[in-house]
């Protein structure tokens, strides 16, 4: 009936460096040896995709994680300050909005896509979270032994290769469904719904499991198929 218990938690594999950090809107799994989150998780409401707070920009480094970087880390990279939980979904509170400029909550992107298709799919987000009243989500890098990119002089910032998104929401007869979308971090301009993967395709390029708390008969499911219509999309 009620939402299982930790639905928003994930698990990582022991085999990947992994810090979680429990802010007041959002969940940071951080990597300290990448030095970008592994993921971000939050739920987002109806009522959290308006408020009176101003964004803040004010990205800084959480003096609480030894390997977070700073935001001068990105200067002169060619890549922007690309938020996880995104700053426009955080309005609703001041603690809120501070927290998601925090550099845990940061990755290296293409400016084409953190101002271009992954804003769109924020935007997409926050019309799904006020049809549906809430939406879950967990979204990341996608970083494999490849992508050996990195930015910043004193801490080295490895730049990944793809991002994902993953919503999960209850329906009104109170099953479960799911939906994914994996980006790639180059430019390039194409309709949302070319992005679109089962959460299984998800979890096989980052080696950890999503919404793992559901009854795993619901779990394997949902993250194996996805229906469109179930999301408002066409």
């Amino acid at each position: 009936s009620d939402l299982p218990e930790g639905i928003l938690n994930i698990e990582v594999a022991d085999s990947v460096d992994n810090i979680v950090i429990p802010y007041f809107a959002h969940t940071v799994y951080f990597n300290p040896s990448r030095r970008v989150p592994n993921a971000t998780i939050y739920m987002l409401t109806a009522e959290h995709t308006t408020g009176p707070v101003p964004r803040c920009n004010n990205f800084i480094k959480d003096d609480s994680i030894a390997s977070c970087p700073n935001a001068g880390d990105y200067s002169n990279s060619g890549y922007d300050r690309g938020h996880m939980a995104p700053a426009a979904d955080m309005k609703w509170s001041k603690q809120a909005m501070e927290e998601s400029f925090y550099m845990t909550n940061i990755c290296p992107q293409i400016h084409n896509i953190n101002a271009g298709d992954w804003k769109d799919l924020e935007n997409l987000a926050r019309d799904m979270a006020v049809n549906y009243g809430s939406i879950y989500i967990c979204c990341g890098p996608i970083v494999t032994e490849n992508d050996t990119v990195t930015i910043g002089n004193e801490r080295k910032i490895r730049v990944p290769s793809e991002f994902f998104k993953a919503f999960l929401r209850r329906k009104t007869d109170g099953s479960w469904c799911s939906i994914g979308f994996i980006m790639p971090n180059k430019a390039g301009n194409y309709p949302l719904l070319s992005y679109i993967v089962p959460v299984d395709s998800i979890e096989n390029k980052i080696n950890f499991d999503l919404f793992f708390n559901l009854p795993d008969s619901i779990e394997n499911e949902i993250e194996a198929n996805f229906d469109i219509r179930d999301w408002s999309l066409k």
